[in-house]
This record gives C-alpha cells, structure tokens and sequence, in this order.
C-alpha cells in the first residue's frame, strides 16, 4: 500500500512539474500571439500613413507583412490550443500579455522601418526563448514551427536593415 501511495506522489509531483513548465511554454506562445496581434495593428497602420518617394513600394511591403502578421497571429494561437493552451483573444489580454507596444503614426516613412525592425528583432529573441522552453518539454512540434518564424523573421531584419542602410 505505502508503495502504491509513493508512486502515485512521485507520479502527481511529475505531472505538476509537467504542467509548471507546459503553463511556462503557454504563457510565452501566448505572449506572441499577443505581440503579433499588435504588429498586426502597427504594421497597418505604416501601411495607411506612409508617404514619400518610397511610398508606392512600402505601402505594398507593409501590406504584405501585415498579412503575414494576421496568419502568423493564427498559426500561434491554434497551436497553442493544439498543445492545451488558450490563446489571447480580447484587446485588453493583448494588451497586458504583449511586449510590443503601440504608438503614435509616424510621419517618416525610414522612423517606420526602423520601428519594424526594432520590434521584429524583439520578436525573434523572444521566439528564441519560447523554442528553448519548447525543446526543453520535448514539443518538437512547437520548436519547429518557432524555428521557422525566427528565421523568416531574421530575413525580414536584414531586409529592412539594408532599406535604412545599417
């Protein structure tokens, strides 16, 4: 009997410390659904308020990115419901859960830019933490999928580096 009751602690004790690190890895998906729910709203917004002699090729590129943001914001939260998360899904959990903060439009099409690649690159470290958690829990599924967003991400980095020149 003791040792029916040993096993079955030693096996809730696991599963606690299962579900610790499974809330860890659906707290940091949840995070970026939220981050890329606000990209979502900022990369539309540098899409309408652009201007300038590079108007007509940012004004398409942003339309691109927010696209890809939308899908992205969705490939996230249904794994994350996948795996026996719940995704954000009202304004007032994106904005306590995101890291990316809004701001005023801009009225320089290069302070846009920059603010993209500035918020892609927080992205892609916070991605990094979130695939070392998920290569941690064994959730291979998870990690592949951020390892694919990190490096389209990175492309999207030196993309818009090249475009400031830096």
């Amino acid at each position: 009997m003791a040792n029916v009751m040993e096993k079955e602690k030693e096996t809730k004790t696991t599963r606690n410390a299962k579900d610790t690190k499974k809330s860890g890895l659906h707290a940091l998906l949840g995070r970026q659904v939220a981050n890329w729910a606000v990209l979502h709203i900022k990369i539309h917004q540098h899409h309408w308020y652009v201007k300038g002699p590079n108007f007509y090729a940012l004004h398409v590129k942003f339309e691109e990115l927010y696209e890809e943001a939308s899908l992205t914001m969705d490939q996230l939260a249904e794994r994350l419901l996948s795996v026996g998360g719940q995704p954000v899904s009202t304004t007032k959990e994106i904005a306590a859960a995101a890291t990316i903060k809004e701001h005023e439009p801009f009225t320089s099409a290069s302070d846009m830019v920059q603010c993209l690649r500035d918020d892609f690159s927080m992205v892609i470290e916070e991605t990094g933490e979130a695939m070392e958690l998920a290569e941690q829990e064994g959730d291979e599924g998870t990690h592949d999928m951020l390892l694919e967003l990190k490096t389209r991400l990175e492309k999207h980095v030196w993309m818009l580096n090249a475009y400031l020149n830096e």
